[in-house]
């Protein structure tokens, strides 16, 4: 794997923070981002950009804290290691495939040879995609570009993610797969997307504190729901309020309080079907850095 240089903190003190622009990020960032919480001097500035940016971003080693799909973090692990807190995991939910026609008798056969529009090759979405249906053609676009890609006629299908899991109907576009739901089936457990990670060279302390400031900002918006919906509500791209709190409760939940016993096994079975199908290079050693360790 190539390494790259490992960029410091711009200013003492201060750790960049970099997640998505989303609802259910800014719902579990809010207490951070608006100074709710102690965080005993640490001070953090908030990045937003896509997931795929991110991944990217993470790869070169530029940041401190950052979201990243648990994809990519098979080729981070050497560098950063997973928070415990933070978590995006769909339980018997997550990334759907969708089309213009409706869904064939079995939609898995159907992809076979079939370009699907995916939101990057770095994400979650994407590996499930290559376990599910190996034989399917892809082409990447933005993930926020995706159902009007399809709907016009672009591809064949398409991979979605964030608030796409819940508007595609509105485009007309037909329900073929749902990825979390297949991953149950398969595995019994929940499908883990992404998470939270923070770079090793910050020393065992740094990165204990950063995992409490980020668990005790979760749990402050879930204990001030109707406030942290409203924030969320700026990053939700055109969502009502009924949708943005459907979506916030989909993927901001007892999981992403802290991934526990369940959900740390499905992240080493996404990773251990991965590396079986060839589809990252190497077995991923887990590190999980909690804000109690």
């Amino acid at each position: 794997m190539t390494t790259y240089p490992v960029s410091r903190i711009p200013h003492p003190g201060i750790i960049r923070v970099a997640h998505s622009p989303d609802a259910d990020d800014a719902f579990m960032f809010w207490a951070m981002a608006e100074g709710k919480i102690d965080t005993a001097g640490r001070r953090y500035v908030h990045e937003l950009g896509d997931i795929e940016s991110l991944n990217r971003r993470a790869l070169a080693g530029e940041l401190e804290v950052t979201a990243v799909s648990l994809h990519a973090y098979a080729y981070l692990a050497d560098r950063y290691a997973l928070l415990a807190h933070g978590a995006s995991i769909g339980d018997r939910y997550g990334p759907r495939i969708v089309a213009r026609e409706p869904a064939p008798a079995d939609p898995r056969a159907g992809l076979a040879g079939r370009v699907v529009a995916v939101p990057g090759e770095l994400t979650t979405a994407f590996l499930t995609l290559r376990l599910y249906q190996p034989a399917a053609q892809h082409v990447v676009v933005p993930f926020d570009q995706i159902e009007g890609f399809v709907a016009a006629g672009n591809a064949d299908a398409g991979l979605l993610i964030h608030e796409g899991q819940l508007t595609f109907a509105d485009r007309g576009l037909h329900l073929w797969a749902d990825m979390g739901e297949w991953w149950h089936h398969e595995t019994r457990l929940p499908l883990p997307l992404g998470g939270n990670v923070v770079r090793r060279d910050l020393g065992d302390e740094l990165m204990r504190a950063i995992a409490r400031d980020l668990k005790a900002s979760i749990e402050y918006g879930l204990a001030h729901r109707a406030e942290a919906l409203r924030h969320a509500q700026g990053f939700s791209r055109g969502l009502d309020a009924a949708r943005t709190d459907r979506f916030v409760g989909m993927y901001v939940n007892a999981y992403t309080v802290d991934y526990g016993t369940l959900g740390r096994r499905a992240v080493a079975e996404l990773l251990a079907r991965a590396h079986a199908a060839r589809l990252i290079p190497a077995p991923v050693d887990l590190a999980f850095v909690a804000a109690d360790s």
